[in-house]
């Protein structure tokens, strides 16, 4: 969820089960109160927050310490997610998550667990060589630190990359739970637009094999023949550890959750 998404969290919250993980965003056009005043909602409703800190859009140490400062008076510190954040040009001292990770702030204001992004379709203007390194030195920072990790991935229409990617973790010998970006049911026009705008796969092929055409843009289409196929990908490779899914709630919080709901339903 954003800062602005309270409302809709409010009118999700019967649908969400409780002490479930609720992203917190950290958009350049919300401030520090949008931002904690999101978390707490997310905390007084029985669920975990996990509130972003974009490394490039933080100006100094101190805004840093100021926002874990007030998240850490709301409750809302045990988990966050450490991601590099969009600006071309740092706002500030930290270039990367990695660099925020390293100031060991995160434990002084009572991080325990930390999120960092995976991109199993790579990265629009970052090299993969350049990401699988990023991962593997966050990685190891973290088990220094003594901090829990997970590994969140941006969404993605296509279970091939994405098995791929979870081998090439493993490979690497990183164990920590990875959750797969997921998107929620969403107009199918809104999410080729936010393909487009994350450097996410969506030729004609690789949006038939998850369930929409390109020729018919509007209709919804949600996650079904993704998450189902994903799950028998990974029941057969027992190496793939603790993979878990992360939604990306593009068509709104309860539209997101009610699917779930459905889907669990439908398979019992």
């Amino acid at each position: 969820m954003t800062g602005k998404d309270v409302p809709g969290l409010i009118e999700a919250k019967d649908s969400i089960p409780a002490g479930t993980k609720i992203n917190v965003t950290f958009l350049g056009n919300e401030d520090l109160d949008m931002r904690v005043t999101a978390s707490k909602a997310v905390r007084d409703m029985g669920f975990i927050p996990v509130p972003h800190i974009s490394a490039r859009r933080l100006s100094s140490q101190d805004q840093l310490e100021e926002f874990l400062g007030r998240l850490q008076e709301v409750g809302a510190t045990d988990s966050v997610f450490a991601v590099g954040g969009d600006p071309a040009e740092p706002e500030g001292p930290y270039p990367d998550s990695l660099s925020v990770i390293q100031t060991g702030l995160l434990q002084k204001y009572g991080v325990k667990e930390v999120s960092i992004a995976g991109y199993p379709e790579g990265h629009p203007d970052i090299a993969k060589d350049v990401l699988w390194r990023h991962l593997e030195d966050k990685s190891a920072a973290l088990k220094e630190q003594g901090l829990d990790a997970t590994i969140l991935t941006q969404f993605a229409f296509d279970t091939d990359p994405v098995i791929d990617w979870v081998q090439g973790v493993r490979g690497r010998g990183i164990e920590s739970t990875i959750r797969i970006g997921t998107p929620g049911p969403a107009g199918i026009k809104r999410l080729i637009n936010f393909a487009r705008r994350f450097g996410v796969g969506a030729n004609a092929m690789i949006v038939k094999k998850y369930g929409f055409s390109l020729t018919n843009l509007m209709g919804t289409a949600g996650p079904d023949k993704f998450v189902t196929d994903l799950s028998a990908l990974l029941a057969a490779d027992p190496a793939s550890g603790e993979v878990k899914l992360h939604f990306y709630t593009f068509g709104g919080l309860k539209a997101t959750a009610d699917w779930a709901h459905q889907y669990v339903d439908g398979m019992s």
